[in-house]
This record gives structure tokens, C-alpha cells and sequence, in this order.
């Protein structure tokens, strides 16, 4: 009998508000800094086949930067030196039918980054995209307007010293 595949992104949570972190991991390539995009592995039923910042759900008392290093270690094998928080939104999940509250936090894999490791039921590639590369991750469900999109715009812009027009 096939093992079925849980994703916590898919565990019912009627009603409930969800915290969520991710990580707007970043390393600088040759003098261009770029960002770490995994993409959804397509058997996701929430957002499947879609790039994202990486990170999860951060356990009931458990410490949010923690927790986000926790989700990078079993999503990737990595360790992640976490940064300051620039960002945050919220967004409804119809699938798991809950109310996320989602923070997203400056990063480095603290592993050379030739370690990372993929893991099939999460992910099914990762790509680094520089700022003027954004549109290769934007989809049906991720475009320029989405809030984790303006989150990215935003890094950048904290990244390359320029004033956000977030603030």
C-alpha cells in the first residue's frame, strides 16, 4: 500500500490563525546578490508547482526565528543563520481553512550552499533569482502583486540600500 503524503500546509485548521515565517535567504554570486526560490513540488495541494520564500508553520510555543530554522534544516538539510524580520502579511488557506500570519526574515545558509538537499515531497527544485529575474518565479498564483512578491521587492531594496516604499 502507498505511503500517503501529509503536508502541514494541508492539515485542517478550521478557523484557527496560523503563524507562519519564511526566509528571504540571499547570497551574493560574483558581485549579484540573488535569492533562494525552492519550488512547491507539484503534488502540494495548496499552491502546488509555485516558487516561494522558504520557511513553514512555527509550532504551537515555539520561539518564531527557531522555528524557521528548524523548517530549513528538514526542508533542506541546511543550517540558516537568521536575521532581523522586514516583512509580514496575512493571506486566507483554503485548503487547510485557516488564517495565516506570515513573517519573513533576512537569512544566510550558514552550509555552503552546495549542501542543499531536496526533498521530493516538499520541493522539486530550487532556483537563485536576482532582483531583475523576479518575473521567472511569478505564476498564476505568485505575481507581482502578491504580498510574499512585494515582501521580495522589499528585501532587495533593504539589501541594496535603497529606500523601501514599504516603510
Amino acid at each position: 500500500m502507498a505511503e500517503s503524503i501529509s503536508h502541514d500546509s494541508e492539515t485542517l485548521a478550521q478557523g484557527e490563525q496560523v503563524i507562519t515565517a519564511c526566509a528571504f535567504i540571499h547570497h551574493n554570486f560574483d558581485g549579484i546578490e540573488k535569492v533562494f526560490f525552492p519550488k512547491r513540488a507539484d503534488t502540494k495541494k495548496f499552491l502546488p508547482g509555485v516558487y516561494e520564500l522558504p520557511g513553514g508553520h512555527i509550532d504551537y510555543g515555539e520561539d518564531i526565528a527557531e522555528g524557521l530554522k528548524r523548517e530549513i534544516m528538514e526542508e533542506f538539510g541546511m543550517r540558516a543563520a537568521i536575521g532581523d524580520p522586514f516583512a509580514a502579511f496575512t493571506y486566507l488557506n483554503e485548503i487547510k481553512g485557516s488564517h495565516s500570519v506570515e513573517i519573513i526574515y533576512f537569512a544566510e545558509f550558514a552550509d555552503p550552499i552546495k549542501n542543499i538537499t531536496i526533498h521530493p515531497e516538499d520541493h522539486s527544485r530550487f532556483e537563485w533569482i536576482a532582483e531583475d529575474e523576479l518575473q521567472k518565479v511569478f505564476t498564476e498564483h505568485k505575481r507581482g502583486d502578491d504580498p510574499e512578491m512585494q515582501a521580495v521587492k522589499k528585501g532587495f531594496s533593504l539589501l541594496n540600500g535603497k529606500p523601501s516604499a514599504f516603510d
